[in-house]
């Protein structure tokens, strides 16, 4: 080891400088391999909870298949991979420290062929093999890692960490020009150890650079968590000149990869609970809640959320269970970090308080109230830093009081956009198959999902995806 490498390691007890599997070099490290896997495996938690995984098997299945052999060729195939379809509709794909790999729903309608999905995957795998996670908590140290409102460690808060927890972070973290870079190349590498045709990289990078960056939802788009894709795209078609391929070999598999979207719901599904401005409606569980207006807003499998602008202040409603309401107040208050505030609720639901609750973080104040829904108990909870709960009162006190049981027929019975497969017996136009077969969908985003331009020739026998229904009620 040279002395250039020596001191910095010798400096940092904690830390050792370790052999990076992807370069052969040495770097400074605060993560081992034993902890990636641990700091992955919270972090996999963390997204299958607050988001929730797409119930499809046949989709997990085909996923974890493709990843699983691009993993099997990569410099780390002893790690404990997972590669997992979470059911959210943005475009993203992000990979956790230790081998956890995540697609969304959203970036499966959007791909038309396996090649393009290894793409993906092969990318993320590079991210997790070139311990591009490790560094990032090694310059940033997990500790600082955090929304602004910081961790709540009170157990009867906990559930709502998920905004602020150390794993879920790791998912918004920006990777560098390097990073992705490095990740592309060997992303491609692995893609050509199983035969894929790298060329599918192209309508890769073209989607993305199509796809909106607000989608409003959980999770950040690929666009916002993986920069400049256009910049990616040039350098990766530089890359594909270099190569002799035998275009002859390599696989795209198209056909099976679409069949797997008959019928895979489009965009956000409304019968998980949808906003309408800042009023959260639920039809499969039957309630609706309003919410501060600006504040941002989440909507989770197990809590629906919102921050304050400034992110000082959060209100929310979760599930608690089967336990009778005026026992879970009691729960609530018997740990001995919360203590009840001597302020009369006025306007709330019966059985609601106020309350103070000293974390590691801050002494948090706030206003919580148990309520009983569909045969099930439910919290609702407001809180903000000591002092500023009379600043924030009047928008917890409006939240809270504004659950009640949702009757409209025709949010009850709304139903999610669905992919729908065509084959056309002749060529046309995108806009001649558009009126044929009509979507929901704008046709520029139609030709997006396609990897299509509108005024494209669609040949005779090519599948091709709609989208029909999903039409919310006003």
């Amino acid at each position: 080891m040279s002395r250039r490498l020596l001191f910095p390691c010798l400096l940092l007890a904690l830390a050792a400088c370790v052999r990076n599997p992807v370069t052969g070099k040495r770097q400074l490290s605060l993560v081992s391999t034993q902890d990636e896997i641990e700091i992955g495996k919270q972090g996999a938690q963390d997204a299958r909870q607050s988001i929730g995984l797409l119930p499809d098997p046949a989709a997990q299945e085909y996923v974890a298949r493709v990843g699983r052999s691009l993993a099997a060729k990569s410099e780390r195939p002893q790690l404990p991979w997972s590669f997992q379809v979470l059911d959210d509709p943005t475009v993203n794909a992000f990979a956790l420290p230790g081998g956890p790999i995540f697609v969304t729903r959203g970036i499966l309608t959007h791909l038309n062929s396996e090649a393009e999905l290894a793409a993906v995957l092969g990318h993320e795998i590079g991210h997790v093999t070139a311990r591009h996670s490790a560094s990032q908590i090694t310059r940033a140290q997990l500790s600082q890692l955090g929304l602004g409102l910081g961790t709540v460690l009170v157990p009867d808060l906990a559930r709502y960490g998920g905004l602020a927890s150390a794993g879920l972070q790791l998912m918004l973290l920006k990777y560098g020009r390097d990073a992705e870079t490095q990740a592309d190349e060997l992303g491609l590498r692995y893609m050509l150890e199983e035969r894929y045709d790298p060329r599918e990289m192209v309508g890769l990078f073209q989607m993305l650079s199509r796809v909106s960056g607000a989608e409003g939802s959980r999770l950040p788009t690929w666009l916002a968590t993986h920069p400049n894709p256009e910049d990616r795209l040039k350098e990766t078609r530089r890359r594909l000149a270099t190569l002799n391929l035998d275009t002859a070999t390599l696989r795209v598999e198209r056909e099976p990869f679409l069949r797997l979207l008959q019928g895979m719901p489009y965009g956000e599904n409304p019968r998980q609970g949808f906003f309408q401005g800042s009023r959260f409606l639920h039809p499969e569980l039957r309630f609706q809640l309003d919410f501060p207006p600006g504040w941002r807003m989440s909507n989770q499998t197990q809590a629906v959320l919102a921050v304050s602008p400034q992110q000082d202040a959060l209100v929310g409603l979760a599930v608690v269970g089967n336990v009778p309401p005026e026992q879970a107040l009691q729960q609530f208050f018997a740990n001995q970090a919360v203590q009840p505030l001597p302020v009369a609720p006025v306007g709330l639901p019966p059985l609601s308080r106020y309350f103070e609750a000293r974390t590691e973080q801050g002494v948090l104040q706030g206003v919580t109230a148990f309520v009983s829904h569909g045969g099930s108990t439910w919290q609702l909870i407001g809180y903000t830093a000591a002092g500023q709960l009379a600043t924030h009162e009047p928008a917890f006190r409006a939240t809270l009081s504004s659950f009640r049981e949702l009757n409209d027929p025709a949010v009850l019975g709304v139903q999610p956009a669905r992919i729908e497969l065509v084959t056309p017996g002749e060529p046309m136009t995108l806009e001649q198959f558009n009126a044929r077969h009509p979507s929901t969908l704008p046709l520029e985003e139609l030709a997006t999902v396609n990897g299509l331009n509108p005024g494209d020739t669609i040949p005779a026998g090519r599948t091709v995806k709609r989208v029909v229904g999903g039409v919310l009620p006003r």
